[in-house]
């Protein structure tokens, strides 16, 4: 029989309403999984076991009462510790909130708890959600499941260690410059940021106000469109949440490609990419292509702006949301931290406005030539083979390390500033073991068609069925 813990999202919450299995014996299942690989991945900061049992207990009460309701009734789930749960520690992976424990709980969490859903830990991630590898000097780094010397891809690196492991179904990230989608290719799970807005930041550690998305991380896209369509969707506590309607999620996973004309760059994205990363790549394009889609190669515009503007917003915003910390306590910041966010405080204000009211025209030109072309973009989601944590050690590496720690991100960030949805799936393996990612970005609010597309892809692949070692 399958191990629980190995279970989707859908698969496991499936389970439950049809009574094959209870919310106990599914949260018992991940508890195994996790005394098992944790002391190797180091993917949590925090576990309640004592309320999660309580919490499934309930949903089985409630299930034997014929009171069983939601899309994620008894499913148990780990988030990255920056969603604030009232009376449970939010570390946000930083000294500086160590003790921290927030009176209420944000909105998103109160959502799947509406389905049915319940917390039972804390995820590692990198401190203030700030960095692309999942170093962490407060907590300790969180360690690859298929090769642990090797990035988790960061800052949601405990959710895509913890997917991967099978310690839980599904996880909530975000991703301010690729954090969701990195650990999501790093870690060869599924993982989706939404459009800018698409979905409640309330109760959310803040990074960037202008470039924080959260989003979810689970084994398939099928499983993140169940996410999605709990918590997508316009929330009166956070005035910055779209009014866009919430499509059917799940239905657009019906493998139906034909037609769909994915553009393929010729520019940017592909100028760091390894042999290996390039291959895998093309033979992902060759399913697409045999289910219906059209592959378009293409040149995309305004990419130095994106990248230059998207550097500038980020930066000056995580300076002002830690000014006060900066001024007060910048022991407590680990280096690599700190020499991201003082340069933001050196950056005027006319560079800041200018990166702000761009956005609006650079987006709307880069919809106009690009979408006016094609459905979607396709690119690596990591163009190199994945680097060890050594490597890409800043703090403590000798010159040059930089480089290798910036360049993980550097095929994600642009989503970031143009605020459009992008998703990631495992594509392959690179020589040594690490999972391979591929990237699909849409215009705004397209996150079915991305659905569709990466729905699609894993119909025809079994990339994302594979289970790392440390997990058996």
């Amino acid at each position: 029989m399958k191990d629980l813990a190995d279970l989707g999202l859908v698969e496991a919450a499936d389970a439950i309403m049809a009574r094959e299995i209870t919310s106990t014996e599914l949260l018992e299942a991940y508890l195994k999984r996790l005394d098992a690989v944790n002391p190797t991945l180091n993917a949590t900061i925090w576990v309640d076991r004592d309320r999660a049992r309580g919490d499934a207990f309930g949903a089985d009460s409630a299930m034997a009462a014929g009171r069983a309701k939601g899309r994620l009734f008894g499913i148990p789930l780990a988030h990255k510790d920056m969603y604030y749960q009232a009376g449970r520690p939010c570390t946000c992976g930083s000294a500086i909130r160590r003790d921290f424990v927030p009176d209420y709980t944000c909105t998103v969490v109160e959502r799947m708890a509406e389905e049915g859903a319940f917390s039972f830990a804390g995820l590692n991630m990198a401190e203030f959600a700030q960095n692309p590898t999942g170093h962490n000097r407060a907590f300790g780094d969180c360690h690859n499941p298929w090769n642990p010397p090797y990035i988790t891809g960061g800052s949601s690196s405990g959710s895509g260690a913890a997917v991967a492991a099978g310690v839980t179904p599904a996880s909530l990230g975000s991703d301010t410059g690729g954090s969701i989608r990195l650990p999501a290719a790093a870690c060869g799970v599924t993982g989706l940021k939404p459009t800018q807005t698409r979905v409640s930041r309330y109760g959310v550690m803040p990074l960037s106000f202008s470039a924080d998305n959260v989003g979810p991380l689970a084994r398939s896209a099928l499983d993140c469109a169940r996410i999605m369509a709990v918590i997508a969707g316009h929330d009166p506590k956070d005035p910055t949440s779209a009014r866009e309607r919430v499509p059917d999620y799940e239905a657009a996973c019906d493998g139906d490609l034909r037609g769909q004309r994915i553009g393929v760059p010729e520019n940017y994205f592909f100028d760091t990419a390894a042999p290996e990363v390039r291959a895998a790549f093309d033979a992902a394009m060759e399913v697409l292509r045999a289910r219906g889609a059209i592959i378009v190669p293409m040149a995309l515009p305004l990419m130095d702006a994106v990248s230059a503007y998207g550097g500038v917003v980020s930066r000056v915003e995580a300076a002002a949301i830690h000014s006060q910390w900066m001024r007060t306590q910048p022991e407590s910041y680990a280096q690599h931290l700190s020499g991201r966010i003082y340069p933001g405080l050196a950056i005027s204000g006319a560079y800041y406005v200018e990166a702000l009211a761009q956005r609006g025209p650079v987006l709307k030109q880069f919809c106009r030539e690009v979408f006016a072309q094609v459905d979607a973009i396709a690119t690596p989601t990591i163009p190199t083979n994945l680097p060890t944590l050594a490597e890409t050690d800043i703090d403590h590496g000798p010159p040059g390390t930089e480089q290798k720690f910036l360049a993980v991100s550097i095929n994600t960030r642009p989503f970031n500033y143009l605020g459009l949805p992008a998703i990631s799936v495992n594509c392959g393996f690179d020589p040594n073991g690490c999972p391979i990612g591929l990237q699909l970005a849409a215009r705004p609010f397209a996150e079915a068609r991305l659905f569709r597309l990466a729905d699609g892809f894993q119909r025809d692949t079994a990339w994302h069925t594979q289970r790392p070692q440390v997990a058996a």
